[in-house]
């Protein structure tokens, strides 16, 4: 390849293929026959060995090995492990050509020649199949090419930048500080190696199951060719068919873990800045709140409340008494939030516990000649925890009591990709992180106990429970939020707590919420924050939010207004903003932007007993709160590429303003009739029609059968008891469970909880609403339901749990 722009030219690394395959088995041992009672067959290629393990009846596990040999399973999979699945009924038919796999919804075909695999619906629609290229290896890399099927789109893979769909794009995963990230931007916060697939009629997804560096290729170098590739020493992953993308999502929560229901405050406003630097400051925050009558349960504390930012300390001057501070906060409905990041300050004999306790413990990342690993953060020198050892996240977790025991009761992870210069902050370093040769994991006492200069062997070989920062890079946040998660789950008892991280991988939503890192106050990042939402959801991740108005620069009043209408949207709905940037709370724009974003606050918390019913979708199926429309109407392809409007749940669709100057936009309305939330005008879809927007109002519709559970405006979640329930519904057909519990505790686990099924349809002459017997051992307090059918009329009762019908 010629020079140019003085670049050199380079030559890539020839691929070795998979050869045919020359016996198939039943188990490891190589000549044994296929049997149908074993879950996972084995294709012997030569030296190359492929498995395919049938899990589920959508659900397959490919494994290939260059060496034939596969690796066991490590102590920090995110995944399940294959017996852990339950039986499932299949075939396997072997010709001379072929080997055929069929379970009660898919088909896949390995042909023997080349080992090259095909999967097909029932409907003989082929998917994920292999090129001619199929399976391969290089040195430090194995790889497999997938066709493009004609109208497929690509979903998911993550944090991402830029719009929704994915094709033709090239998306690695490996987790970086992406400060100052744009549309362009790569590598993230999170590393998630999973994307759905979808076309008419069909859907699917593939979990790349590797923790190292990897990368998906959705045809930009090769039009037409999906390639996955990491640097791992084997290829590893799932195929998960749809047909729909709620079925996918399904499946692979039910593979790598589900969140769990987070406490009901957690979902009201959140307020963060850095920094609120003083106890004096933060209390005139939480007073401008109350005084203005605008809603909001949580205020996070950032670095500055720290003691010279040493993690686990209090400053001395500026938060004195941290817990009277919490305390009388609480006493206004506020909980607190306080940051933690994983350096930990380099401080020998200066009586620093974390320091002092990580030392003598050898509880620090160590280089592989045994020297302490350290970089620069905002302690300045710095050393940091090795949380794939489960003793070190067990210390780290109990850290967390001088915090709880002030009255924390949430803690919020930053910088933990790990995000590391290679000096001093401000002198214009390098972003570093751990060596790739660096051990980590391990036994509790693995190596014994070493001084702080002290040396350690090379391992030589590692132990099962040992790795290389090569391997396991990318779970260091999800590894942090982990020990914090787990921590506060001993701490406060039977108390749900919260958890936010900035970096994660695959199964971060078992531990935490995650939020889209340091975005700016640009209208292009307001525009990409909802495709960037729906695509964390798409990914597993529902408890997601990026920071309203933008983290660095300043907002408009403009801005800042049609920011925080989208931002009551998001499932995590904090408003957030850096040093040195103007203040961005909801008053300091003026009078109308402040009225604007009182306005929709109030509209968020109205909405918690439809929003806290989703979450719990979300924490016991896997179900997004945030959708893209494709994943409520998959067969119809203008939702493909719409990445400007957005569901909340099944009901509410919003197509929010993203640029300044804006008054009217076109919104696709699907198939069905949707009404406009605020005129309750309607329309029959699919159609597109032009929306007046001026600056208050954000475009809002919902779909007909709609029933809509709302309560009266609080200024934070437990104000008053919800002595009031409205149903909202509109003309149609519908259904809706609405799901209630205590709010804070775990008592739900067992049995605490209600669910009210309601439905709703019409005859000739009537509008009926029947509701069902409620269902569980959570009694509500005593409430009034109103019921408004929009445009007829209004009923009410007391609600005493009993079925009951209505007619209007």
């Amino acid at each position: 390849m010629p020079q140019y722009f003085g670049k050199l030219p380079t030559t890539d690394q020839p691929w070795t293929t998979i050869g045919t395959v020359q016996s198939v088995n039943k188990s490891n041992k190589p000549g044994e026959a296929c049997a149908k009672s074993e879950r996972t067959i084995y294709l012997e290629c030569g030296d190359a060995r492929v498995s395919i393990s049938i899990l589920a009846s959508n659900l397959l596990r490919v494994r290939m090995s260059p060496t034939g040999e596969f690796q066991p399973r490590r102590p920090w999979a995110v995944t399940l492990d294959d017996t852990e699945w339950a039986d499932v009924p299949f075939e396997v038919n072997t010709t001379d050509t072929v080997v055929e796999i069929e379970t009660e919804q898919i088909r896949a075909i390995v042909h023997k020649e080349k080992c090259r695999i095909t999967c097909f619906d029932k409907e003989g629609r082929p998917f994920t199949q292999d090129t001619e290229m199929g399976m391969g290896w290089r040195l430090g890399a194995v790889a497999a090419w997938k066709h493009i099927e004609a109208e497929e789109h690509f979903y998911g893979f993550g944090e991402r930048t830029g719009l929704l769909d994915k094709l033709s794009e090239v998306k690695t995963n490996w987790t970086v500080d992406a400060l100052d990230y744009s549309t362009q931007t790569d590598e993230m916060y999170q590393a998630i190696p999973f994307f759905i697939a979808l076309r008419p009629q069909l859907a699917y997804g593939i979990f790349f199951n590797t923790t190292f560096w990897s990368q998906f290729d959705i045809g930009a170098e090769a039009p037409g060719t999906l390639k996955m590739e990491t640097r791992g020493s084997e290829l590893d992953y799932y195929i998960i068919y749809g047909p729909e993308p709620a079925d996918i999502l399904r499946t692979y929560t039910q593979l790598t873990g589900r969140m769990p229901l987070p406490p009901k405050w957690s979902i009201g406003y959140h307020q963060c800045r850095w920094s609120y630097e003083s106890e004096t400051i933060v209390r005139e925050l939480a007073q401008e709140f109350r005084s203005r009558q605008i809603p909001c349960d949580v205020i996070h504390l950032d670095i500055d409340y720290m003691r010279g930012y040493r993690v686990f300390t209090w400053s001395p001057n500026r938060f004195c008494d941290p817990a009277k501070l919490i305390a009388d906060l609480g006493q206004n409905g506020f909980k607190t939030v306080t940051i933690i990041d994983p350096g930990v300050k380099y401080e020998p004999e200066a009586n620093y516990h974390v320091f002092d306790q990580g030392i003598k413990n050898d509880y620090f990342v160590r280089k592989v000649d045994g020297r302490l690993f350290h970089g620069y953060v905002w302690p300045e020198k710095s050393v940091f925890p090795d949380f794939l050892r489960s003793d070190v996240r067990q210390w780290w977790g109990d850290l967390h009591k001088s915090l709880t025991d002030a009255g924390v009761a949430g803690i919020w992870n930053d910088m933990n990709e790990p995000a590391i210069d290679d000096r001093p902050f401000g002198d214009g370093g390098n972003k570093i992180w751990f060596p790739l040769d660096a051990p980590q994991g391990g036994d509790k006492g693995e190596g014994g106990d070493k001084g702080e200069d002290s040396t350690l062997s090379p391992l030589s070989p590692l132990s099962p429970n040992r790795a290389t920062h090569a391997e396991v890079h990318n779970l260091y946040g999800l590894s942090m939020a982990r020990a914090s998660a787990e921590g506060l789950q001993r701490l406060r008892s039977n108390e749900r707590s919260f958890v936010l991280t900035r970096s994660g991988f695959a199964g971060v939503q078992r531990w935490s919420s995650v939020w889209m890192g340091d975005n700016q106050s640009l209208w292009d990042h307001l525009e990409m924050s909802l495709p960037m939402l729906c695509n964390m959801g798409l990914s597993g991740v529902a408890f997601v939010g990026c920071d309203i108005g933008g983290f660095a620069g300043n907002a408009t009043a403009e801005m800042f207004a049609r920011w925080m209408q989208v931002g009551m949207l998001y499932p995590l709905m904090r408003g957030h903003s850096a040093m040195s940037t103007a203040r961005h709370e909801p008053w300091v724009f003026g009078e109308r932007t402040e009225k604007i974003c009182r306005e929709y606050i109030n509209l968020r918390y109205q909405l918690l007993p439809y929003l806290y019913t989703l979450f719990w979708e979300a924490a016991t199926t896997g179900t997004p709160i945030l959708r893209p429309l494709l994943y409520h109407y998959p067969n119809d392809p203008k939702t493909y590429t719409l990445y400007d409007q957005v569901l909340l749940g099944p009901n509410l669709m919003a197509a929010p303003i993203y640029r300044p100057g804006i008054e009217y936009r076109s919104v696709y309305l699907p198939e069905g009739t949707w009404y406009d939330w605020w005129t309750g005008e309607s329309y029959h879809g699919p159609v597109h029609i032009l929306a007046h927007a001026p600056l208050e109002t954000m475009p809002l519709y919902v779909r007909a059968g709609a029933i809509i559970p709302m309560q009266p405006v609080m200024q934070h979640i437990d104000e008053i008891p919800l002595n009031q329930l409205r149903l909202r519904i509109w003309h149609g057909a519908g259904e809706f469970t609405l799901y209630e519990d205590d709010g804070h505790t775990f008592e739900f686990q067992k049995g605490a909880f209600a669910t009210t099924n309601y439905r709703v349809f019409a005859n000739a002459e009537h509008t009926i609403l029947e509701i069902g017997e409620r269902q569980g051992e959570w009694i509500p307090p005593s409430r009034e339901v109103i019921v408004e059918l929009v445009g007829v009329g209004e009923q009410q009762f007391q609600d005493d749990g009993k079925p009951r019908s209505l007619k209007f």
